[in-house]
């Protein structure tokens, strides 16, 4: 990688083995957005092939309408003999050692468990609960819906029993797939007493327990192990022939009401659009070992961490525990250790690493490609993240995208760049986004405005709420028209094109008629060298309308005034005197989703007195109540 002026460019080692190394696939995907996906739908396994590339009858789009295929086909049909690692597990325990497992015993294991849903009376769109840790049974499981076409709605295992009855009330799905409990941080976690719990008042008519830790539990009329589950059933099926169209899977994800939306993504485009992003963004290639720290609770999870490395013939790393236990530098050592040469991780992850271990002495010789996720990663990060993690020598993409897309959107590409920290980089080939002012008109470069999507839209984009068309309509397509998808993230261009986001449209501050955005104050403020990690949002004031205040989590102890002078005068100084923080709070954590973004949200309502709506999405509720402990002790 080498520098000129503000900007990255790949090396020309980097581009000469690059997937794609050059501007012609821009042009090629911006003159013909619908060819460019065409092209790319010829690289997975069809049955028959599409008879229409796109149709679009606004809000309601569809790709490859009357195409025929299976995705399992394309990697676990295709692989059925090899020998290959297709999922490498890393347990959270180091002494069990890691467990390898080819492409062909997964094959086989798929359709073990395909045949006992089957069994069962799964049926093509039936929906099915899947409640598990980051174990090789919930990637068997997932493949195993998949193949038979029955949608699999996967509940991040950390979450209550309240928010997975909500979503098994909400699909009315009859089987449940979890587990006796599950490793972290050094503790035993019993998720088979939520999943007891999480069942009542549903429609959940069987239970399948798969044994990881070997808890006492109790099995109640509904629950089967596992290993009783798939005794005696075949290694062989045919996969289910799907339509384009049809639905692959559900995945809920936080809504601002008490309630979660259920997303849905088809077939066909979802597998033409995970392999292609793959490809592009990550340079996949089949002797490519990558590890995606997603959970399978996220849709990173879904997309890359067990669709993407599979279509592409790779090896995927399913990692079970907490990256920095039992050692600060775990997570390192696991990248030399099995030669990780794709490293995904959340910029919330790397503000950790960069707190706990500040050189990294390790030879992280392996990798290739970095990657970002889940949040606008801050600037300070992204260069020790270059630096210490990449070695200087690897390209970071950031990375955009959402629940709603099925998968990134914008990134600069490993072979072509450019790469700014804490801007995502350009709109992939054959996805046409704008930024648009309040009366929806483009904004020139370097101001701010709404993102969206304009169509043709892409393949692996949502094709509806679960049950809930009316929402799906208000939430993506009423802002600015019924053929305008709404992002409700704001952003704005730098004069090279690339694109910077700077928070969720409601993440906006109005100090005195003035725009503020939570991400330009939060990069400002991480730059103290006493922050780890902040999160800004706005509350009312009388005078100004709104005022910023701060949760900062600190690597060291500091007097409170103090801080907050050295804050304000940084403010001051890279945005303007505008940006004064009303308030600092120091706390020992900040509400976050599992993919790592801050529920400033929640963070707002705090001081409104609202109802904090859904919360069945944080990966740590408990960090609510630290908030609240320390506003009311400032009162």
């Amino acid at each position: 990688m080498h520098k000129k002026e503000n900007l990255y460019y790949p090396s020309e080692e980097v581009k000469k083995n690059a997937n794609i190394n050059n501007e012609e696939v821009y042009n090629k995907g911006g003159e013909d957005p619908i060819s460019f996906w065409e092209e790319r739908a010829n690289d997975i396994v069809w049955r028959e092939k599409w008879k229409e590339s796109f149709s679009h009858n606004p809000p309601y789009f569809s790709w490859f309408s009357g195409g025929k295929l299976n995705i399992t086909e394309s990697f676990l049909d295709a692989n059925k003999e090899s020998d290959k690692t297709a999922v490498l597990f890393l347990p959270e325990p180091e002494e069990e050692g890691e467990k390898k497992i080819s492409y062909k015993e997964l094959y086989k294991e798929v359709n073990r468990f395909a045949n006992a849903l089957k069994s069962a009376g799964v049926k093509k769109g039936d929906p099915v609960g899947i409640y598990m840790p980051m174990i090789p049974e919930a990637v068997v499981a997932m493949l195993a819906c998949a193949r038979i076409g029955a949608m699999h709605t996967v509940v991040f295992s950390a979450f209550s029993s309240s928010a997975l009855r909500i979503r098994m009330q909400d699909t009315s799905a009859k089987v449940l797939i979890t587990a006796d409990g599950y490793y972290r941080g050094g503790r035993v976690n019993n998720l088979k007493e939520s999943a007891d719990e999480g069942v009542k008042e549903t429609s959940i008519e069987k239970v399948v327990v798969a044994n990881r830790v070997n808890n006492e539990v109790s099995l109640n009329e509904k629950d089967v192990w596992w290993s009783d589950f798939i005794k005696d059933q075949p290694d062989e099926l045919e996969a289910q022939e799907m339509d384009s169209e049809d639905p692959m899977f559900i995945l809920y994800t936080s809504g601002s009401t008490g309630k979660p939306k259920g997303v849905i993504h088809t077939c066909g485009g979802y597998a033409v659009q995970t392999k292609a992003t793959a490809k592009m963004i990550f340079d996949m290639k089949e002797d490519d070992i990558f590890w995606s720290m997603a959970d399978i609770g996220w849709i990173t999870g879904h997309t890359y961490t067990v669709y993407a490395p599979l279509i592409c013939g790779a090896t995927m790393v399913l990692f079970e525990g907490v990256p920095n236990w039992p050692q600060a530098d775990r997570w390192a050592s696991i990248i030399d250790d099995y030669k990780v040469s794709i490293f995904y991780t959340a910029p919330t992850a790397i503000r950790m690493f960069k707190m706990q271990t500040k050189e990294v002495k390790n030879e992280l010789s392996s990798l290739r490609i970095l990657g970002s996720v889940g949040e606008p990663i801050d600037e300070v990060s992204w260069e020790w993240f270059f630096r210490e993690v990449g070695k200087e020598r690897c390209p970071v993409v950031d990375t955009w995208w959402q629940t709603e897309t099925g998968g990134v959107l914008i990134t600069s590409l490993p072979g072509v760049g450019p790469f700014r920290p804490t801007f995502t980089g350009r709109p992939l080939p054959g996805v046409k986004f704008d930024i648009l002012d309040s009366e929806g008109n483009s904004v020139p470069a370097n101001k701010e405005g709404d993102l969206v999507i304009m169509p043709p839209f892409t393949p692996g984009m949502l094709r509806g709420l679960y049950k809930n068309e009316e929402k799906y309509i208000k939430t993506y397509f009423t802002e600015h028209g019924e053929s305008i998808f709404y992002t409700s993230d704001t952003a704005y261009k730098d004069d090279n094109g690339l694109v910077r986001i700077v928070g969720r449209a409601d993440d906006v501050i109005k100090v005195a008629g003035h725009r503020l955005t939570t991400g330009e104050l939060e990069n400002a403020i991480t730059k103290n060298e006493s922050v780890a990690e902040c999160a800004v949002a706005g509350i009312k004031d009388e005078i100004k309308g709104e005022v910023p205040v701060a949760f900062l989590v600190l690597k060291e102890e500091r007097e409170k005034e103090e801080l907050h002078e050295e804050i304000a005068e940084k403010l001051r100084k890279d945005i303007g005197p505008i940006a004064l923080i009303k308030n600092i709070y120091i706390v020992s954590d900040i509400p976050k989703t599992r993919s790592g973004k801050m529920m400033r949200r929640v963070i707002k309502k705090l001081f409104t007195g609202e109802d904090l709506g859904d919360l069945s999405t944080l990966s740590n509720p408990e960090s609510v109540e630290i908030l609240k402990e320390a506003i009311k002790k400032d009162e």
